[in-house]
């Protein structure tokens, strides 16, 4: 590596990435601007302001299509028409409007795989009269026909046609049929049968629908998944190259988002980022949640981010790092804090466990995202008394999806309806963060991640260009206790130009001391952000780090 004469690479077609933060937000959940208790578009828009202050650039809306909501607006009754408890595409284009007035860019969620089965394209489909959609979603060629293990769930008996439907998540969510890559049976259409081009069209229509309306791109819901059967991969890959290739030349302005999980394959088939999440490979449970999946609490200390050091780093860098050098020339990863799928960041975290979460995630490469409400550590809320079990189909998800709290009373600031007609109960602990006790406090979380932030902004190497190494540990003494895993603490460079920084991690509650394998020799580490009690010095074989229990801090190398 020349560290003299760093390269950026290539600025991603998308330029406004390389400076990218992610704000999701869950509409429910938000601001309900109308006080009838569900958070809503006019309240998103007025809300913009606090998302701007907090140095998000991006905002990533959850589903805000008309759906009858068994999936918490996954099952998609219209593509073109906003739900009614969210408001009017009026309301859409105001809070488009602010957003770019604000500076902010705009992504929506586009969920191209499944419908409800109120669709109008559904209800035609099964009706058993004949129809334009008959092979618009995935169906057997009777009732009784014998279904393929591997494909997933197949729903029989719903309706007139005779014939079984492939049901992508819940047995409301027909699958749309994008084709088979290797048909095997006659019901099976082929990738290029003119009926899967129509739905293909259609959908690259609704996509333009919105993009004309002045977003700034989409985060795409199961992308993987569209094409079905063995050799779907390729297939798959060469349907979002053409989507790209039209994005390109139509929207060059535009960003594809993927939740795929896997860059590798994400970023090759034309997505500019890939959500780095629980689903297909073990880093991001190996960051921040409890194995063996997403849906489990992480409570019993197996993540990186635990105080009880029991987490495995170098499981997690050598896939990370697979994926970033394999796709850094081409597209970005992101690393959330959470979503609406997830356990909070905030369970069974203390404050100074969630900074050291923040100060990894708003300091490494590609476009790091914030779920709602992690900024001010909010609560996971399942288990909680009195907290709902279920609402939406959100099960175990529900705890995430609370809503967001403003200010101290009995709804939190999100709405003015009454506690019992809310979208979620907030959270009932009478200490609840919130925003407004937290914007004034220079020791908040809020302040803290406010100033990371700014910290990403103003240094070109923190950024989504900016290069990255792992610093590698040649020693670590043993601590006291023995029982702090390899691989800590978690120390790795940034650079951009003629500026070198280096960042420390210690999620442990020990303290640790490291002896770091770098390209650069320096007199002088001076600290930009962090703890004041982590120190660098050089040394004649690498730079020496002495970190006091869970904490962090980014040095500027000279």
């Amino acid at each position: 590596m020349n560290v003299d004469t760093p390269r950026l690479h290539d600025v991603p077609a998308v330029e406004w990435l390389a400076d990218a933060v992610i704000y999701n937000i869950f509409p429910a959940s938000f601001r309900d601007s109308n006080g009838d208790g569900i958070g809503d578009l006019p309240g998103i828009t007025d809300s913009l302001e606090y998302v701007a202050s907090l140095g998000a650039n991006v905002v990533w809306l959850n589903p805000i299509y008309d759906s009858p909501f068994g999936d918490a607006g996954y099952d998609v009754r219209d593509y073109r028409k906003i739900a009614p408890r969210y408001g009017t595409l009026e309301d859409f284009d105001a809070m488009v409007a602010r957003a770019h007035e604000l500076g902010l860019r705009l992504l929506l969620d586009f969920v191209p795989g499944h419908t409800s089965i109120e669709h109008p394209w559904f209800v035609e489909s099964a009706s058993g009269e004949p129809s334009r959609y008959d092979n618009w979603y995935v169906w057997t060629d009777h009732t009784f026909a014998p279904v393929p293990g591997d494909l997933g769930t197949f729903v029989n008996g719903y309706s007139q046609r005779d014939g079984r439907y492939l049901a992508n998540f819940f047995w409301f969510q027909p699958a749309l049929n994008y084709g088979f890559a290797n048909p095997r049976e006659p019901w099976q259409l082929a990738v290029d049968h003119p009926d899967v081009a129509a739905l293909r069209a259609e959908m690259r229509s609704i996509m333009a629908f919105w993009l004309d309306r002045g977003i700034d791109g989409f985060r795409v819901d199961m992308a993987p998944s569209l094409i079905k059967g063995p050799g779907q991969a390729d297939a798959m890959r060469s349907y979002w190259r053409g989507i790209r290739e039209w994005f390109d030349a139509e929207y060059p302005h535009a960003a594809l988002v993927s939740e795929w999980s896997y860059p590798l394959e994400a970023i090759d088939a034309g997505f500019h980022v890939d959500f780095l999440i629980h689903v297909r490979q073990a880093a991001y449970n190996e960051l921040l949640r409890a194995e063996p999946g997403a849906n489990v609490l992480p409570g019993d200390g197996t993540s990186i981010f635990r105080a009880s050091g029991g987490g495995r780093p170098e499981r997690f860098w050598d896939e990370y790092e697979r994926h970033y050098h394999a796709t850094r020339e081409s597209g970005a990863i992101s690393i959330p804090t959470g979503n609406h799928d997830l356990p909070r960041v905030g369970f069974a975290r203390t404050k100074a466990e969630l900074e050291t979460v923040f100060l990894f995630i708003l300091t490494m490469p590609g476009v790091p995202a914030i779920y709602y409400g992690d900024e001010i550590g909010m609560r996971h809320l399942a288990g909680v008394e009195g907290f709902a079990v279920n609402r939406e189909g959100a099960y175990n998800r529900t705890g995430a999806r609370s809503p967001m709290q403003w200010s101290r009373g009995e709804s939190r600031g999100f709405s003015s309806a009454p506690p019992e007609v809310l979208y979620l109960p907030v959270d009932p602990d009478p200490d609840a963060s919130t925003v407004s006790q937290q914007t004034d406090d220079p020791d908040s979380l809020l302040s803290f991640v406010r100033s990371l932030v700014s910290l990403r902004h103003e240094h070109p190497a923190l950024g989504g260009q900016g290069h990255f190494a792992r610093a590698h540990i040649a020693a670590c003494p043993a601590t006291a206790a023995r029982t702090i895993g390899r691989g800590y603490p978690l120390c790795y460079l940034r650079w951009a130009g003629r500026e070198r920084l280096l960042v420390c991690v210690n999620p442990t509650g020990e303290a640790l001391e490291a002896k770091l394998i770098v390209p650069w020799r320096s007199g002088r580490a001076e600290r930009l952000f962090g703890d004041p009690a982590v120190e660098v010095s050089d040394t004649d074989d690498g730079l020496r780090v002495a970190m006091p229990p869970i904490c962090g801090a980014v040095f500027e190398i000279e």
